[in-house]
């Protein structure tokens, strides 16, 4: 079984990326294992402060952000660096060819419940002779490099594209080492599967009301089949379980705010995620439009998600 090292040892993706991609990994398996030794290192609850989104820190969040911005600042194949976690991007080498965004521990409100988390990252190249600045970092989603997450569940796990496809590695702590498990994960067209936050249904669109509607009432309903609904209240999670076996997830646009165009961030969320569901042969879009294809408009732009299964994402979209 080959290991992330060799993998990315025999691809054709330039040294400078493979540089930049082990330096987020190992950095994701020092996450892990901060995050196993939970409450025995009083690295649990909160922060006591609030991220540029006006969300309210724990204390991992803070840690992993941290791990990762001090890495990744220090390898010279890193341009900027972009974090939700962050008010602003951090200029690192000025001659260094990438950018990376990431979200440190999606689905920190897991926590302290010893649920799932994961770290979410998103890699671009782009050079210059000047410190790097945000408008810099506004590049669309379909210019992506390589996109990924780490999955910290009963098994930490590595989802990884680089434009060839969809590997998982898992992590073996004997070794130390992310090995090759599954390789060219494919997503069903079809599903029986969704996954939305059922609480928010009063705030959404007529659409996405009478979409979900019709999920529910199963096979005596428009569709004709029954669907089951999971929700992790972790993107990662949740788009993990689609990567593994199918289904579509949803965080549509509603009215509960009517400033935001949705929950999730484009650069650190939506665009990693709907570069890896394309790669395995899913759809990603908004209400409107494929999300790979958005130009941002700033770092921390919301945006609605809908992705997993194409056909069902087609189906949605109809409504």
């Amino acid at each position: 079984m080959q290991n992330l090292s060799g993998v990315l040892a025999s691809s054709t993706i330039p040294d400078a990326l493979k540089t930049v991609l082990t330096v987020t990994t190992d950095t994701c398996i020092d996450i892990s294992n901060a995050l196993k030794q939970g409450s025995l290192a009083g690295i649990l609850g909160m922060a006591g402060n609030e991220n540029v989104q006006g969300e309210e820190q724990k204390k991992l969040d803070v840690i992993s952000n941290d791990m990762l911005k001090d890495a990744l600042l220090a390898c010279s194949a890193v341009r900027a660096i972009a974090s939700e976690e962050e008010d602003y991007i951090v200029p690192a080498t000025t001659n260094g060819e990438y950018f990376i965004a990431f979200d440190p521990l999606d689905g920190s409100s897991n926590i302290d419940i010893n649920a799932m988390v994961g770290t979410i990252f998103s890699i671009y190249r782009q050079t210059g002779d000047a410190p790097a600045i945000e408008t810099d970092f506004l590049i669309p989603g379909k210019e992506q490099v390589a996109a990924g997450y780490v999955l910290y569940g009963p098994s930490t796990m590595l989802v990884l594209t680089t434009g060839q496809g969809v590997n998982m590695f898992t992590y073996d702590p004997t070794n130390h080492v992310f090995t090759l498990t599954h390789e060219n994960i494919q997503v069903p067209q079809e599903t029986q599967e969704f996954a939305i936050n059922m609480s928010n249904q009063r705030f959404w669109s007529n659409g996405i009301q009478n979409y979900v509607g019709d999920l529910i009432k199963g096979k005596e309903g428009i569709r004709e089949k029954n669907f089951n609904m999971r929700w992790v209240a972790a993107m990662v999670g949740d788009v993990h379980r689609i990567l593994c076996r199918g289904g579509v997830f949803l965080y549509p646009w509603d009215n509960k705010d009517p400033s935001k165009a949705g929950k999730l961030r484009l650069m650190y969320e939506a665009n990693p995620m709907a570069m890896l569901l394309e790669q395995a042969g899913g759809k990603a879009h908004t209400h409107t439009q494929r999300i790979l294809d958005i130009q941002p408009e700033a770092i921390h732009q919301r945006v609605a998600v809908i992705l997993g299964a194409a056909n069902e994402v087609d189906k949605c979209l109809s409504y």
